[in-house]
């Protein structure tokens, strides 16, 4: 439950638009759903009716010198008409000044001041019809979680639902509910084999945050009380490598580095005998941002690939493919890539705390279901958490839990 406090307070770009944007759904047209009891508030059925044939009809509107008499007849339609008792026979008495009444804000609100959540706490609602569905079509779409997902979703919402009038809570809680269900068989922690070193492989494309999220992964495998060994493979950038080992410091983890501009697949086959001649549980070696376009950094990670199989033929036992929230659609693309020359076995989604659009991941599942391994929304140790759909779609929809 913590980290889901810290994923909902720092969701907030992508939670506020879609929170936002289905109160904005069911106020629009909120009015046209009311039933007959909800138009206008039934006079007292006490209230008796006296004739008044010479009254104007101006005098309905309330004015500051006068007030209507205690049992005046009120001049206002009525859709829902209350039978009255008979009126009395016999003269008409004078009007007395009638006792203060309470002040208009403190009056039960009607059909108009309960749509706008004025003096009552009842929300608005909305029947579900096919215009109200394409505007929660579009809502979603724009929240990056694609045409096919965004219809999936709403479509699943609708069944058994059309023509019932429903809060924007209620929209909230059943679209929670179809994206927990969609993200539901992904959801699964990183596998851990006996086999030692079992060899995790971090690819992806330049500041999508695999050096940090090596660092924060080596943590909570080091608390987890295995050995640790990190390969520093980023070899053309001396800041990678120097964050590395900040990373490495912090986890309490060795990092094994080599000269800029080395060949990154020499240093992964040293760092594999390293992790074997130590008893290392577990060896993670980064490896250097590549680009879809860049076909010589993409043959250098099948290098890498090819050259760890010399010491292990099942290696890599794991290749997670870190993917940056605010790229959006593009993610999409990576994954697509990534999976045809590194055998991508699982997800690790950063920066949720930065982007308006964090339906991408719900696309991510339903398009290729890929394990979701963790999320991350923020730079610090313990802010990377397994993946937990539920918490994730309330979140995502600004539910509570």
């Amino acid at each position: 439950m913590a980290f889901f406090s810290k994923l909902k307070d720092r969701l907030f770009k992508s939670s506020s638009k879609l929170e936002q944007g289905l109160d904005a759904i069911v106020e629009e047209g909120g009015e046209t759903a009311a039933p007959a009891s909800d138009l206008a508030d039934p006079a007292p059925a006490s209230a008796p009716t006296v004739p008044e044939p010479t009254r104007d009809v101006r005098d309905a509107a309330p004015v500051p010198e006068e007030r209507p008499a205690p049992g005046a007849a009120q001049l206002q339609p009525d859709p829902l008409p209350v039978a009255t008792p008979a009126p009395t026979p016999g003269p008409v008495t004078p009007a007395s000044p009638a006792p203060t009444s309470p002040p208009p804000a403190e009056a039960k609100p009607g059909f108009l001041g309960r749509l706008l959540g004025r003096g009552t706490t009842d929300e608005p609602r909305r029947v579900l019809d096919d215009d109200m569905l394409e505007q929660l079509e579009e809502l979603l779409i724009a929240s990056d979680m694609g045409v096919d997902t965004a219809l999936r979703i709403t479509s699943n919402m609708a069944e058994g639902r059309v023509g019932k009038r429903l809060s924007a809570t209620e929209i909230k809680e059943l679209m929670a509910q179809e994206i927990a269900r969609v993200m539901e068989p992904v959801a699964k922690p990183m596998p851990i084999y006996s086999k030692r070193p079992q060899v995790v492989l971090v690819v992806g494309v330049n500041g999508s945050g695999k050096t940090t999220t090596i660092g924060k992964l080596a943590s909570q495998f080091k608390g987890a009380g295995k050995k640790v060994v990190i390969a520093a493979g980023d070899t053309f950038r001396a800041a990678a490598v120097e964050q590395l080992q900040v990373w490495g410091e912090r986890a309490g983890v060795p990092v094994l580095t080599a000269p800029e501009g080395s060949d990154p697949a020499s240093l992964a086959f040293d760092a594999m005998t390293r992790a074997q001649e130590e008893g290392a549980d577990l060896l993670m070696i980064d490896t250097a941002g590549r680009l879809q376009n860049r076909s010589d950094l993409m043959e250098e990670l099948a290098k890498i690939v090819r050259v760890i199989r010399k010491k292990d033929e099942t290696a890599p036992h794991n290749t997670l493919l870190v993917l940056d929230a605010t790229t959006g659609q593009n993610a999409l693309n990576q994954v697509d890539v990534f999976r045809k020359i590194s055998d991508v076995s699982g997800l690790v989604m950063t920066k949720l705390d930065g982007t308006a659009k964090g339906g991408v991941l719900v696309a991510l599942a339903d398009k290729f279901g890929l394990p979701i391994h963790a999320i991350g929304v923020g730079e610090q140790i313990d802010d990377l958490a397994p993946f937990d759909p539920e918490e994730f779609a309330a979140a995502l929809t600004g539910l509570d839990t």
